[in-house]
């Protein structure tokens, strides 16, 4: 059985869980109710009937605020939000792999990204005054996402983020239970079996997971603040292998859906965001290029590039030519 809404949101297809108010359609956008005002089928909707106002299959819903008097914000990309946390920068960004801190934070700020992923290790006991991380990316201005990579069970997962919780008071985690060390592939049992213990534990969990619609709106209903499909094998670079998948797992989540291993050059983010996705995850592309800070800044702008064009709309493929001026009064 169905348990979600089809609806359209400011021209964007979406589903959202039933049953469903238009504040709870405002809670998912990341909107103020206050601040906007919105339409359901060409009524507008009063600000006291947002708690009552249920919606239905086929909505077309229209959410709009004000701007600044006579500025032009078509294709402007206001963001996203996930848990209740709103950013604008839709490229996330790995700290593994570059060859120092300092490198890794010149990229950090070339991509223009406010997450970082970061692996929960031992401290170095020996050398107390070693380099840190957060020596050189500041946790207070960009916000760290624990991530629990080289986890192959779904217990180690576990206590790698209530240890990363413990250490930093991070609730907002991303989560990956590996099936095996050669492709790095999902355990996709266990990644739903640890979604599921985690969300009871009080965590807003982005999930690592197979590029499998299925797999995916199972864990989007065990509680997933986010679906990460892989584009591809960690670190292998190759791109978005299966973009018929990801679209689905797209047009059936209610939750955001972002693009995680995989990418290896700037077509690759944009194939990704041209797709619909809430955003991408990277770190072997950027940290690997023979120039990582200039490779960050080109992903920025790919990533911003992908999403004007989903916004914009592509046309049509056509299986004939089709030409660009009328033949008519050829001379």
């Amino acid at each position: 059985m169905d348990k979600t809404l089809s609806i359209t949101v400011n021209g964007e297809h979406r589903r959202i869980r039933k049953p469903a108010t238009v504040v709870d359609l405002l809670n998912v956008l990341g909107q103020d109710p206050a601040s906007v005002a919105v339409e359901r089928n060409m009524e507008i909707v009063p600000k006291s009937a947002y708690e009552q106002t249920g919606l239905e299959s086929g909505d077309e819903i229209e959410v709009v605020h004000f701007v600044g008097g006579g500025q032009d914000n078509a294709g402007q990309d206001e963001g996203w939000t996930v848990a209740g946390r709103h950013f604008k920068s839709r490229l996330i960004v790995g700290t593994g792999k570059y060859k120092d801190f300092e490198t890794n934070a010149r990229a950090v700020e070339a991509a223009g990204a406010e997450i970082v992923t970061v692996a929960v290790r031992r401290v170095n006991v020996s050398d107390p005054g070693a380099p840190k991380l957060t020596d050189y990316i500041d946790p207070k201005k960009i916000t760290y996402l624990p991530n629990t990579a080289g986890c192959f069970t779904a217990a180690d997962a576990l206590r790698t983020l209530r240890l990363a919780r413990e250490a930093g008071g991070w609730k907002l985690v991303k989560l990956e239970v590996l099936g095996e060390a050669k492709s790095l592939y999902p355990d996709m049992e266990a990644t739903l079996s640890a979604t599921k213990e985690l969300v009871k534990d009080g965590f807003d969990v982005m999930v690592y997971c197979a590029d499998d619609p299925i797999a995916a709106k199972k864990l989007e209903d065990a509680g997933a603040a986010a679906i990460m499909p892989l584009g591809a094998p960690i670190g292998s670079g190759l791109g978005i292998q299966n973009p018929v998948t990801i679209r689905m797992i797209i047009e059936n989540a209610s939750v955001p859906v972002l693009v995680d291993a995989g990418v290896g050059c700037a077509s690759d983010a944009a194939a990704a965001m041209e797709l619909g996705c809430d955003g991408v995850l990277m770190n072997t592309a950027i940290a690997e290029a023979k120039d990582p800070v200039l490779m960050a800044g080109a992903m920025k702008c790919a990533i911003e590039g992908g999403r004007m064009s989903y916004l914009a709309g592509r046309m049509a493929k056509r299986r004939y030519a089709d030409p660009s001026s009328p033949l008519a009064g050829l001379i």
